[in-house]
């Protein structure tokens, strides 16, 4: 862990908002999943929605991992970080087909989740470029509906029932399907969810006889709270391995399983440090009024998650209970009635688990500039995004009065 001192410096150097990343912490969470699923034919596929700037992609690209894109775009910053067409995966949803069509010229791994572009993909290419296909098990996993994917009102994935359609559609178009590919969710703890998922596949598997590997997403938890435990990966890696086996002895057929770590590996790498402007005292409540807001970690509002805030400048202090609320014109809560060390105007709070959907979903929202990020690394810093400033929001306008 960052020490208390190299975040104060940091902080002091670069300002506030900032986000700081570990990167011995992204490799050692790597290694975690590595060694769980040792005994397995298993690849990992980072999501890199989680957090996509290009030094993080370098990271995981030495690293040996692939990645798992969502978009056309996030597919080139793949390319650019040196990721080979085929270590990229790209799981769209509710693109138009000429993002796909795109994706194939670039060469990725191509996972198709609905009829509609499926038939298209089929009309057009046949059976010359192979593809994936992304089901909805019907399923409901995750910490929160907002990260549900794999339930039978999610907009994700060809719902399992529609399998006939499906089996149609490859038929009459000729197509060639690799691959299958589900995701339930996100903060997963119970391990038994992904293997009612494998098990849903493997019976899906026979069906398809080009079939080479099996997607089971992710949605690996990681702890929040002190009490909080991370998914078991050494169970599943053990569990999984025994219900593949048993399917090759039966089948004689051998199968690759792929996961798809986003907020595992990032997670718990990156920290927010903000600074404290005000304390303000009501009637019913003492307010510590930071210098940034939703538009910079907006996972507390979007998702009501939960992020240890630490005072790095004052961790010996009393303890006292304040709400934690951002700069914004708008109802912008971090935490209500959370138990910090005393805080004082120009204190520095700093935000635990921030490495994953922190920066990604930020936004210049009250014409408040995002913030800078930096890479820590075996006792040294270096910047590796800019602060914003006025003239990045007035860039791309068009002044025509």
């Amino acid at each position: 862990m960052i020490s208390r001192e190299h975040l104060l410096d940091m902080a002091k150097e670069y300002g506030t908002p900032l986000y700081i990343y570990q990167k011995e912490k992204i490799e050692s969470q790597y290694k975690k999943l590595t060694n769980a699923f040792k005994q397995s034919n298993t690849k990992f596929f980072y999501a890199c929605k989680a957090l996509s700037n290009i030094n993080i992609l370098k990271i995981v690209q030495k690293m040996g991992a692939g990645l798992d894109t969502v978009s056309i775009n996030e597919v080139k910053l793949g390319l650019k970080a040196g990721f080979k067409p085929e270590q990229i995966l790209y799981t769209p949803n509710c693109v138009h087909f000429s993002e796909i069509e795109e994706a194939k010229t670039l060469g990725v791994h191509i996972n198709i989740d609905n009829i509609s572009i499926l038939e298209q993909f089929g009309n057009k290419y046949g059976n010359s470029y192979p593809i994936m296909i992304r089901l909805n098990p019907h399923i409901m996993a995750g910490g929160n509906l907002k990260i549900s994917t794999g339930h039978i009102d999610s907009k994700f994935g060809i719902s399992v029932h529609q399998l006939r359609h499906i089996e149609r559609v490859v038929k009459t178009t000729n197509l060639n399907v690799e691959g299958l590919h589900m995701h339930t969710g996100s903060e997963i703890k119970d391990i038994s969810v992904f293997l009612q998922a494998l098990e849903v596949m493997l019976d899906l598997a026979v069906r398809f006889p080009e079939i080479k590997y099996l997607d089971l997403g992710s949605g690996f938890k990681v702890p929040y709270k002190e009490d909080e435990k991370a998914t078991d990966v050494d169970l599943l890696g053990i569990k999984l391995q025994e219900t593949i086996t048993n399917y090759e002895q039966e089948t004689g057929k051998k199968l690759e399983v792929w996961f798809e770590p986003g907020k595992y590996l990032v997670s718990e790498s990156g920290y927010f440090i903000s600074r404290v402007n005000v304390i303000k005292q009501t009637p019913a409540t003492v307010f510590a009024g930071i210098d940034t807001g939703f538009n910079h970690l907006i996972r507390p509002m979007f998702y009501d998650s939960y992020h240890q805030i630490v005072n790095i400048s004052n961790p010996k202090g009393t303890e006292r209970i304040y709400t934690v609320v951002g700069n914004l014109c708008e109802t912008d809560t971090f935490c209500w009635d959370r138990v910090l060390n005393e805080v004082r105007e120009g204190d520095y709070l700093m935000f635990k688990n921030a490495g994953a959907y922190g920066f990604e979903m930020a936004s210049s929202f009250n014409s408040r500039t995002r913030p800078a990020e930096v890479l820590f690394s075996k006792g040294k810093f270096q910047l590796i995004r800019k602060r914003e400033d006025l003239d990045d929001l007035l860039r791309n306008q068009v002044e025509v009065l």
